[in-house]
């Protein structure tokens, strides 16, 4: 009789344990299909952002190319930078999950360099350099230089520019910074935490680690430890797996007690 007791006792036990661990086990799925879904959403709206702007820029790049003979290799730029609008929006349709988004903004760090050789070719200039897209708004395409710089109470950094934003940080003035949405108001996008670190990535993951990125903004903050966007999607996760380890040690304790006090409520018998 006492041997039953113990069995059924135990059948129970382990029942319990085995529909909390399910139970668990369905919270962490949920909690992590939540965070990729608003995360999918965030980087989903920034990259149509671009998208829409990139094809803007192209409708203004008609209108410089009008009048110009177009030879071999600048109608192949033109055509690249034709092709990557069209494959953007296509990737952007196919995007599933939040990394994928990263495939969007490189497509258009290709295009935006194609749109600049363009330019440089209408107007008789030297083709540009390939370097890292502008840092304070990859939509404003390659940077020409860098320079220092540093964000309101951060340390100065050397980032690579923009001519344009260049010239404005030389002279003392605010670069035009891409902003992002972030619940009710707009902040730089490398404040815009993990939800934004798909999207960074497709435009400067390529670039990490690169003499023109050593030390700046994008390194330590994107790519880096010290709770930058991919460090901060590494501790969520962390926290969960942390918080689900918790609760299954506490039932590990308490199963550790009962059978305690069964092997002395059986031995004592």
């Amino acid at each position: 009789m006492d041997l039953l007791l113990l069995l059924f006792v135990v059948a129970v036990v382990l029942g319990g344990v085995g529909l909390y661990r399910r139970h668990a086990v369905r919270q962490r799925e949920g909690a992590e299909r939540a965070a990729l879904e608003s995360q999918l959403s965030t980087s989903r709206r920034a990259a149509d952002e671009d998208v829409t702007k990139f094809g803007e820029e192209l409708q203004r790049l008609d209108v410089d190319v009008a009048g110009h003979p177009l030879d071999e290799a600048m109608q192949q730029d033109y055509q690249r930078a034709l092709d990557a609008y069209e494959d953007s929006k296509s990737s952007l349709d196919a995007v599933t999950k939040p990394d994928e988004i990263r495939h969007v903004t490189e497509i258009l760090e290709d295009g935006r360099y194609a749109v600049a050789c363009v330019k440089a070719r209408v107007n008789g200039r030297p083709l540009p350099q390939k370097r890292p897209p502008c840092f304070f708004n990859p939509a404003h395409g390659p940077s020409s230089q860098n320079v220092d710089w540093a964000p309101a109470g951060g340390a100065e950094r050397s980032v690579p520019a923009c001519p344009a934003d260049a010239e404005r940080v030389l002279a003392g003035a605010d670069p035009y910074i891409r902003t992002v949405q972030v619940g009710a108001q707009r902040v730089p996008y490398w404040e815009g935490g993990q939800a934004y670190a798909p999207w960074a990535q497709g435009y400067y993951g390529r670039w990490n680690g690169s003499d023109m990125l050593s030390g700046m903004l994008i390194g330590s903050m994107l790519f880096g430890g010290g709770g930058g966007m991919f460090g901060g999607i590494g501790a969520g996760l962390g926290g969960i797996g942390e918080g689900i380890g918790d609760g299954f040690e506490s039932v590990g304790d308490g199963i550790g007690g009962l059978f305690d006090g069964l092997g002395d409520f059986f031995g004592g018998d």
